[in-house]
């Protein structure tokens, strides 16, 4: 089945766990503000609570609760609505901190393998986040951490979020192909069904510690997808990169 991946014309990235490690990340960041206010919160459950609001803030935006926010709007109600649960004293905070604290996102270390994989697979390969991220959160994540992407698809393009289909058949158009000429590369298998239902080829990378060493979701693949792979290394050579 690779060797419909092979004829892509282009492939498109989940990021935030496929690409980058955002628990450690965002962990990293909260630990000096947590000191800084006396917040009482391991800092990987931190980071564990406020990725936790992430679908459910934009499922109110899938299901027309409310208008299209980028993900940094959504990002930041979601922080003080975990800060509020552990009694933060939002009067004494500044809110240079916040606003700093909410850039985590954009702050966050490749996977080991990530950087190799997605070189090597952009000498064959035009590629770029499909992700749920706006394009100036992507823009700096790519600089932080040395994505070599050509182009920024997904969310912020399409003004909708994954899963819904309007997401991954806009990034497609927008790079002047049809689906089946495309692939989507994700740690996630429901990300890999929404895109594969649009007509997209799918590739399958496990990130088994992506929510800390007692993950239970996504450790296998679960559907019939185009490759299977451990590391974005190992996908670059199932397509000969």
């Amino acid at each position: 089945m690779s060797e419909q991946v092979r004829k892509a014309g282009f492939l498109g990235f989940d990021v935030f766990g496929t690409v980058v490690d955002w628990r450690n990340g965002v962990a990293r960041a909260a630990q000096p503000f947590l000191d800084r206010y006396a917040i009482d919160v391991d800092p990987l459950n931190f980071a564990d609570e406020w990725r936790g609001l992430y679908q459910p803030s934009m499922q109110r935006v899938r299901s027309g609760e409310r208008a299209f926010v980028t993900l940094d709007v959504l990002h930041r109600e979601n922080l003080e609505t975990v800060l509020a649960r552990h009694n933060a004293d939002f009067a004494a905070i500044r809110e240079r901190d916040l606003v700093a604290l909410n850039t985590a996102w954009e702050r966050l270390d490749p996977w080991p393998d990530a950087v190799e994989g997605l070189t090597r697979l952009k000498s064959r390969f035009p590629i770029g986040p499909l992700s749920n991220g706006h394009i100036a959160g992507m823009l700096n994540l790519a600089r932080f951490g040395g994505l070599p992407w050509d182009v920024i698809t997904g969310a912020g393009l399409a003004q909708t979020y994954k899963p819904q289909p309007q997401a991954y058949l806009k990034s497609v158009a927008a790079v002047g192909l049809l689906p089946e000429r495309t692939a989507m590369v994700a740690a996630h298998n429901q990300d890999l069904a929404a895109a594969s239902a649009t007509g997209m080829r799918t590739v399958f990378v496990r990130r088994p510690t992506e929510h800390g060493p007692a993950q239970q979701t996504d450790l296998a693949a679960t559907g019939p997808w185009d490759i299977v792979a451990e590391s974005l290394i190992e996908v670059a050579q199932a397509l000969e990169c």
